[in-house]
């Protein structure tokens, strides 16, 4: 294991949010060595929750993306390589084979590779209107299509496909979102919170359809969407959101210990002293949750990203965090703290079927274990700090919008 010094190198592989945060990580704690990133898009770092909201609408160029902009990037004396593809993890000779044939070598690396969009498995889905939903070039290409009138049929009904519904409806596409499952976001909230999600969207003008099993698709280009059950849905193009692949093969290739996701202890650090990972493609330790976790999470990214940095300098600081994830739809924000999965009672605050704000608790074993607010800024602020410590609070007075929460995140004396 080596220590490291002004004469060091750390290469980042990877250039989303966690790669970005560990190397500036690196420059803020006052790392005087070389700090090299390695992204296989052209662009630096960037931000990828805006791309399904405000990129997609054009309320944001692209460089407002950016983690740092280049010129942040050459006043650190961070150096980032776009388009360039690592092939193969040299542990034994600390070196990095490269797609081009060259090689790099380094100190310390962080692999913050994330993940890929999960292509559909049917035929058909490779055509030049069928697009995915994760980079800034997917987005491009969507935007180009991007008239109103045209028909767009989005498939999946988990936070991208429904941003991405709230977006084209709006700039007057005729949208129709296909969800296989009984309702949407099925596999992170309860039935409360999708159907009132189902409801905003229809009354937006969304043909929202759950329980939607995908046939196939007609034409090439595409022009028809067919489902299991003969239904035939015309569609100028069309665009998947179902979920994330995490890219782990490099480590795997390398003999690090994949377990849905690159393996990592609690300091951010592989079976190779020398090399650590973060962000989308990690399965880390939560003491949060009493067991380990894989987070498709900005903050995960970020928080990881930066305990990365700190630990190979020396730091020796555990990372333990409380997940956090949000949503914007419309004129709504969804914000979610901690994995809701294992409640054994919920909790409403206010009437998702009535209200356009809402919130709803989940507990087990009396502890608050979970929340999602729905335009309520004030409660989530208040409700991270209760899941954080694990409140135990009685549930009548969760339910009372009479009793701030203010008070019920003050510790009894």
């Amino acid at each position: 294991m080596s220590e490291l010094n002004a004469d060091s190198t750390v290469v980042v592989v990877g250039a989303g949010q966690a790669g970005g945060e560990a190397a500036a990580e690196l420059r803020r704690q006052g790392f005087a060595g070389r700090v090299i990133i390695l992204g296989e898009e052209a662009q630096p770092p960037y931000k990828r929750p805006p791309l399904s909201k405000a990129y997609l609408s054009g309320a944001v160029n692209e460089e407002s993306l950016y983690v740092m902009q280049p010129a942040q990037l050459a006043k650190v004396n961070i150096e980032f390589r776009g388009n360039t593809k690592v092939a193969r993890i040299d542990r034994a000779g600390k070196t990095l084979h490269l797609a081009d044939g060259s090689t790099q070598a380094y100190d310390k690396l962080v692999i913050a590779t994330g993940g890929r969009a999960r292509p559909l498995p049917i035929p058909g889905a490779d055509a030049s209107n069928v697009f995915l939903l994760r980079t800034i070039e997917d987005v491009q290409k969507i935007k180009a299509l991007c008239e109103p009138g045209k028909r767009v049929t989005i498939v999946g009904g988990g936070f991208i496909g429904l941003e991405g519904a709230a977006v084209l409806v709006k700039m007057g596409l005729k949208v129709t979102l296909l969800e296989g499952l009984p309702r949407v976001l099925a596999r992170v909230t309860v039935p409360e919170v999708s159907a009132f999600f189902e409801r905003v969207h229809r009354e937006a003008g969304v043909d929202l359809r759950t329980g939607a099993q995908l046939a196939g698709f007609e034409g090439t280009p595409v022009n028809a969407v067919t489902l299991a059950d003969g239904t035939r849905i015309e569609t100028d193009f069309v665009v998947v959101g179902i979920g994330l692949i995490a890219n782990t093969e490099l480590a795997d290739e390398a003999g690090l210990k994949i377990d849905n996701g690159i393996v990592v202890d609690e300091h951010a650090r592989t079976e190779d002293p020398d090399i650590y990972a973060a962000g989308d493609c990690t399965n880390h330790p939560s003491a949060f949750l009493g067991r380990n976790v894989r987070l498709e999470s900005v903050q995960n990214a970020m928080e990881q990203g930066r305990a990365a940095a700190r630990n190979m300098l020396g730091k020796v600081e555990p990372y333990r965090t409380v997940p956090w994830f949000w949503s914007d739809q419309y004129d709504l924000k969804l914000q979610m703290v901690g994995i809701s999965g294992a409640h054994d009672n919920m909790v409403l605050r206010g009437d998702p079927a009535t209200a356009r704000n809402f919130a709803v608790f989940y507990l087990k074993d009396g502890k608050l274990i979970a929340a999602d607010t729905v335009s309520r800024p004030q409660e989530f602020m208040f409700a991270k700090k209760l899941v954080a410590e694990g409140a135990v609070i009685d549930p009548a007075k969760l339910a009372d919008e009479s009793i701030p929460m203010k008070s019920l995140a003050t510790p009894a004396a």
